[in-house]
C-alpha cells in the first residue's frame, strides 16, 4: 500500500509541476502548440489521483478492508484519468459537450480544466456520458459495462 501512495503522490507532484511549468512558459514549444489538451490531461490525472488516494484512505483506514488484488487498479486508474482528461478536451472542442448554457459565450480555459478534473475523478460516469453521446450522435451501441451487463 505504501508503494501505491508514493506512486500516486509522485504522479500528483509531476502533474502539478508540469502545469506550473507550462503556465510560466518553461516547457518546449511543442507543449504550447498543443494548447489546452495537455493541461486538461494533467488536470484529469490529478482528479484520478485524488480519487485513488481517497480509495486508499477509505479502504485502509476507514473500512479496514485493504485488498492487494486491487493494486493494479491503483496503478492503472491515474493513466486512464489522464486519457479521460484529454478526451474531455476533444469533446468540448468538437462541440459534443457544452459548458455554457448560452451558446454565444465562449467556454473558458477554467471550464475545460474543471471538466477534465471531473472526467479524471469519475472515469466511469465520464465514459458512460461519452458512450451516450456516441450512441445519440452516431448510433454506436453502449458497451456491456455501461449497460450493466456481465459476460
Amino acid at each position: 500500500m505504501k508503494k501505491i501512495v508514493v506512486y500516486l503522490a509522485l504522479i500528483a507532484v509531476a502533474d502539478i509541476a508540469l502545469l506550473g511549468a507550462g503556465k510560466i512558459g518553461f516547457l518546449p514549444q511543442w507543449w504550447n502548440d498543443l494548447g489546452l489538451m495537455l493541461p486538461c490531461a494533467l488536470v484529469g490525472g490529478v482528479g484520478g489521483v485524488v480519487y485513488c488516494l481517497r480509495g486508499v484512505y477509505l479502504n485502509a483506514s476507514v473500512r479496514k478492508a485493504w485488498d492487494d488484488e486491487w493494486q493494479p487498479w491503483y496503478y492503472i486508474r491515474p493513466v486512464v484519468s489522464h486519457l479521460c482528461g484529454a478526451v474531455s478536451f476533444l469533446f468540448l472542442r468538437a462541440g459534443l459537450l457544452l459548458l455554457e448554457a448560452q451558446p454565444k459565450m465562449p467556454a473558458t480555459d477554467l471550464g475545460f480544466l474543471a471538466l477534465a478534473f471531473i472526467a479524471g475523478l469519475n472515469v466511469d460516469k465520464f465514459i458512460t456520458k461519452i458512450e451516450d453521446i456516441a450512441q445519440a450522435t452516431w448510433g454506436i451501441e453502449r458497451s456491456r459495462t455501461a449497460r450493466g451487463e456481465s459476460k
